[in-house]
């Protein structure tokens, strides 16, 4: 996989440009709040996923603009494809001239793993950005689970909001069945993918971390839930009926599932040191990258937002060891900060505009 140019038009505070990136390491360097994480996440915005930064869409067009036109070339094992996201009132995509659906339409067309410093938050914070990380790295591999996990949504939110009107109208009770049979089934799909995607993530991480490491800490991962325990989310719906009318809520189920994360068998979350914390979340990106590769063939494009920086020189050389031939984006203040690195293509970002370095 190998972007070959980006080309931009009111996107953030980014002057319009085109952006030709090197085949291999491509530096990014320049003062903060200057625009480098806005050039990845123009990027990254072909993956066919949301903004990294959680950012909405209009967020993303440059004040005073109406729109906000992003388009790239990129190279996949197939073929050379053309791909525009036009952002304003409503979103326009195209692939190849043909336009699709939504984002949603480039999902496995463009492979990337990006990590950020908010990336931490899967360690440090609850269990949605956990379940999150799981979704979104299984929509890479199989688009059509993207649909699984919206209707599942969808559903999820009906039957709260079934569960709050029945204490006021009974005759709706008959309808929770009728719900739960469809939900049942989707949550079953949702738990049966994550639990597919760790079987295949595990050994990845556990071989990344163990290097960041030096093979002084093992990590372990585990799907922690009640739906499996229970025979399957349409049985668990069954158990807790009763708990869910009196909490008018659904109690349990893949939207309260979680990814266990110990180092050295305790809570990486609670008791990680800041340092294993950010360890055990590059394994995680990393490990994704990995898997990526491995399922279909594709060597996915590596967003790095401002992660060297703040790594030991060991840490630093394990990575750098682990981005070679494939096509990385990393950005930093100084390029100094990757000098180990040989080779790559430098470019500066200034006030919004992009400068090649020669």
């Amino acid at each position: 996989m190998k972007l070959n140019e980006l080309r931009l038009k009111g996107f953030r505070n980014l002057a319009e440009t085109v952006y030709t990136p090197g085949e291999g390491v491509n530096v990014i360097y320049g003062e903060n709040a200057q625009g480098k994480t806005n050039l990845l996440e123009a990027v990254w915005l072909f993956s066919g996923m949301r903004s990294f930064r959680g950012a909405k869409d209009q967020e993303l067009i440059a004040f005073g603009t109406p729109f906000a036109k992003l388009k790239a070339s990129f190279t996949n094992e197939t073929r050379e494809n053309k791909a525009e996201l036009t952002l304003a009132d409503k979103k326009t995509v195209l692939l190849n001239g043909v336009k699709l659906g939504g984002a949603a339409g480039l999902l496995g067309k463009f492979s990337a793993v990006v990590f950020a410093p908010s990336f931490l938050s899967i360690v440090k914070s609850g269990p949605e950005e956990r379940r999150r990380f799981l979704d979104a790295s299984v929509c890479q591999l199989k688009p059509a689970f993207a649909g699984a996990v919206t209707e599942f949504s969808r559903l999820i939110k009906q039957r709260n909001a079934l569960l709050k009107d029945v204490a006021f109208e009974s005759s709706l009770y008959d309808m929770l069945d009728v719900l739960d049979e469809r939900l049942g089934a989707v949550g079953d799909k949702i738990v049966e993918e994550r639990n597919n995607y760790l079987t295949r993530l595990i050994p990845q991480v556990d071989e990344i971390y163990t290097g960041l490491s030096g093979g002084r800490e093992k990590i372990r991962l585990t799907y922690v839930g009640k739906t499996q325990a229970s025979g399957g989310f349409g049985a668990l719906l069954k158990k807790n009926r009763r708990e869910d009318l009196l909490a008018k809520t659904t109690t349990g189920g893949p939207h309260r599932d979680d990814l266990e994360i110990l180092i050295g068998g305790v809570s990486a979350r609670a008791f990680g040191s800041q340092g294993q914390q950010r360890s055990a979340a590059l394994a995680l990106k990393f490990g994704e990258s990995a898997v990526l590769l491995a399922e279909t063939g594709e060597t996915p494009v590596i967003l790095l937002d401002d992660v060297m920086s703040e790594l030991d020189a060991r840490r630093q050389d394990f990575i750098l060891n682990h981005i070679r031939d494939r096509q990385v984006f990393i950005t930093c203040c100084d390029p100094e900060t990757v000098g180990r690195l040989t080779g790559g293509t430098k470019t500066r970002i200034e006030k919004g505009r992009v400068i090649p370095c020669t």
